[in-house]
């Protein structure tokens, strides 16, 4: 079974918590803190396995969760990080954001990687907040969450020479013809439900192998959604050459030349640009025998290269094979995807100290990209830590904002995951 597309969810480690810890040693009446730090959670990456060759796999896991970091102790000694989880993708796998639909990455060499979901960042332990001034602090951070996100994967196929035309007309005999592949063949339309992908000969004193891909029938209006091609036209995007299949014996084999065509330009203009080489099929029919000149005559004036032949019979496939080689490029450049790597899309997202303060419900709900950093790395069941969290509100001005929204002492806020009870201020209670 072929899967081309597949929807999956992914998720950082937490990061672990930091430690509050004081040194605690025979003839040390007052060791300092040693708290240690929390360990990195761990990530979730997506790397380029070359000998994949679908997203089937996926259709039976869609969840990838990297391990939590472990939590800091004493004498200063950090938790371990987490493990990172690796996913393999067939090479072609374009990445995106499914909930923005922003492509995220765009991965097609062999051993690319893309850091799908990034673990949570560990806390820091008590001793790391002990200065000249307040030597036994007792606030430790909280590990961080790590990222999570549901990815869409999208599949285009990598080859050399992609096969297109109507339903029928003898692409995948063709393919079967050049190639060791076997794809099913039958003599009615959409035989051919997947892509098939086969390795050309192209003699023995040429070396190289191209990989060459048979793409399920097309029709007229497939570019906006019609049969069952429409699904497969983004195959037939990373091909160096198009190989467009005519069957000569159609009743009007012009009209059948045009319409692909005007289906590959309105899915992708670029396509066009593509070196193509049109094959005039079952020419062992008196149909096509009788059709070929006048079709011929079309193409030399089109300038398009064109090639009788009969993949039922092998009539032509010598020139055809010729005619391919002559239009690839030299090993050395064949062994290279034709696309180069996509380039990771870096959102840089500027932490500022913007907040917002609403109603919700029965409860006061603030967003900021800040306090909402700060309040999860604030552990307020540490006095010290919470009476820094009301300093960070004061600073930011959020306290000012919620008593002009109308806060009132014994009222919730909920900032990110946490949710407080607002206490009155020394002024508040005159």
């Amino acid at each position: 079974m072929f899967a081309d597309r597949a929807s999956i969810a992914v998720l950082g480690g937490r990061g672990g918590s930091g430690c509050v810890s004081f040194r605690r040693e025979k003839y040390v009446p007052k060791g300092g803190p040693d708290g240690g730090d929390g360990g990195e959670g761990g990530s979730v990456t997506l790397v380029v396995n070359e000998h994949l060759r679908t997203l089937l796999d996926f259709q039976f896991r869609a969840r990838f969760e990297a391990e939590s970091g472990a939590h800091g102790s004493g004498n200063k000694k950090s938790g371990r990080s987490g493990q990172d989880v690796t996913v393999a993708v067939p090479p072609g796998t374009l990445v995106y954001n499914e909930s923005s639909g922003d492509l995220l990455v765009d991965l097609v060499e062999p051993g690319a990687r893309f850091v799908a979901a990034k673990g949570g960042r560990g806390g820091r332990g008590n001793a790391r907040f002990a200065t000249s001034t307040r030597q036994a602090p007792r606030k430790a951070e909280p590990g961080r969450e790590g990222e999570e996100r549901k990815l869409l994967l999208e599949l285009r196929l990598i080859a050399d020479v992609g096969i297109v035309g109507f339903p029928n007309v003898g692409k995948s005999t063709l393919l079967a013809r050049v190639s060791a592949a076997r794809p099913k063949i039958a003599d009615y339309p959409f035989t051919t439900l997947e892509p098939n992908l086969g390795v050309m000969d192209l003699g023995d004193d040429d070396e190289r192998r191209p990989t060459i891909a048979d793409v399920p029938g097309l029709i007229e209006g497939a570019s906006s959604g019609a049969g069952l091609g429409h699904a497969f036209l983004r195959h037939v995007e990373r091909t160096r050459i198009l190989v467009h299949v005519v069957d000569g014996s159609d009743r009007d084999p012009e009209w059948n030349h045009g319409v692909i065509r005007d289906e590959l330009a309105a899915h992708d203009p670029a396509l066009l640009d593509k070196p193509m080489l049109v094959v005039f099929n079952k020419l062992d029919l008196p149909a096509a025998i009788d059709a070929w000149p006048a079709f011929r005559a079309a193409r030399a004036a089109d300038r398009v290269d064109v090639v009788a032949a009969s993949a039922t019979s092998g009539e032509g496939i010598p020139a055809l094979r010729d005619k391919l080689a002559a239009l690839l490029p030299p090993i050395e450049e064949l062994g290279v995807p034709p696309e180069p790597a996509g380039v990771v899309v870096h959102r840089i997202e500027a932490m500022t100290d913007g907040f917002a303060v609403s109603r919700e419900e029965d409860a006061f709900r603030v967003v900021g990209k800040r306090i909402e950093r700060i309040a999860a790395q604030t552990n307020f069941e540490i006095e010290e830590s919470a009476e820094r969290f009301q300093r960070d509100l004061a600073r930011l001005g959020i306290d000012e904002e919620l008593r002009r929204a109308g806060i009132h002492p014994g009222d919730l806020v909920r900032i990110g995951p946490a949710e407080l009870e607002w206490e009155a201020q020394p002024w508040e209670d005159a």
